[in-house]
Parts: structure tokens; C-alpha cells; sequence
């Protein structure tokens, strides 16, 4: 079992860094959908991901067929949007016979419509107040989503505790 977090289209470069970092720090594959809304070279992205880059599996894809091409039938899809009516917290994440992917929708006008449609039971939405914001920042969503996951699975390969060498708490 492994936990994905996959960007259609990405637009800004230090929501992608700060999104690779969380997938460093919690031994998820980070997939992007093509095309990017900046280059890979980026500063910003760099700085974001800060020097925790050669600690990310990063796999790219033309477009979202292809990286739909990719998926295998055990492989469980979730599409995060605010247009969902299931909370993120409903869907289950616990089968560790299963792939579990999540896939973000680009910054400025998330993922195709029509594919929302055709996919409409495997959409998860973080609540919020809609009254107020159009939708979180990508990178915080991404975090939020994927350390349920995390939770639920238990945390698999992730320190609870540590114990560092000046402990503030030691």
C-alpha cells in the first residue's frame, strides 16, 4: 500500500515545493499532470521543497489520461473539490491491499468539469466556509488530506516520537 498525491496541472511553484516536502516527510509518491505551470528549475519550487528534493518519488505524466492509464484495478482514486458533498473524513483509507491516489485540481480552475462528472462518487471535499473563501490553499490541502490518510492507516513508516540530539524537551 502507498499513498499518492497527484497535481493536474500545477500553476505555482511553491505550492508544488511545499507539497514535495510534505510527501518527503510522509513517504508519499507525488505525481504531476502536465502541463506545469512552471519549470522544474524553478527557484521558488526549489526553495519550497527546500533540500528535500532526492527524497521524493516524483513521477510525470503528459496529461490526465495518461496518468489515468496508469492506475491498475485494485488502485483506489479520490479527487479532492470543494464541488464534492462527501467530507474527506468519511472515505476510508485503511486497505493495505490498495493504492490509494488523490488528485488536486489546478490552482486557478481545478480539474475539467466533465471529468468531475464522470467521476462524481469518488470526489472527497475538506469542509469550509464557503461564505468566505472560494477554497484552502493546494499545499494545505494536500497536507490535510493526506495526514488523514496517515491516520487512519496508523502511520506507517513515520516516526511517532524522536528523540534529537539538543531535545527541547529532554
Amino acid at each position: 500500500m502507498a499513498n499518492h498525491i497527484v497535481l493536474f496541472e500545477p500553476l505555482m511553484p511553491a505550492n508544488t515545493g511545499n507539497i514535495a516536502r510534505t510527501c518527503a516527510g510522509t513517504n508519499t509518491e507525488l505525481h504531476l499532470i502536465e502541463p506545469l505551470g512552471f519549470s522544474t528549475d524553478d527557484k521558488y519550487l526549489k526553495r519550497a521543497g527546500l533540500d528535500y528534493w532526492d527524497k521524493v518519488k516524483i513521477t510525470y505524466h503528459p496529461n490526465l489520461p495518461a496518468f489515468l492509464e496508469t492506475l491498475q484495478a485494485n488502485d483506489e482514486l479520490y479527487v479532492v473539490s470543494k464541488f464534492a458533498s462527501r467530507t474527506y473524513t468519511e472515505a476510508d483509507y485503511t486497505d493495505q491491499n490498495k493504492n490509494h491516489y488523490f488528485l488536486f485540481g489546478k490552482e486557478t480552475t481545478g480539474l475539467p468539469e466533465n471529468f468531475m462528472r464522470q467521476n462524481e462518487e469518488k470526489c472527497i471535499r475538506i469542509p469550509q466556509n464557503d461564505d468566505h473563501i472560494r477554497a484552502l490553499n493546494l499545499s494545505n490541502t494536500a497536507a490535510i488530506v493526506a495526514y488523514e490518510a496517515l491516520r487512519q492507516q496508523g502511520f506507517p513508516g513515520l516516526d511517532k516520537t524522536h528523540t534529537y540530539e539538543n531535545d527541547k524537551l529532554k
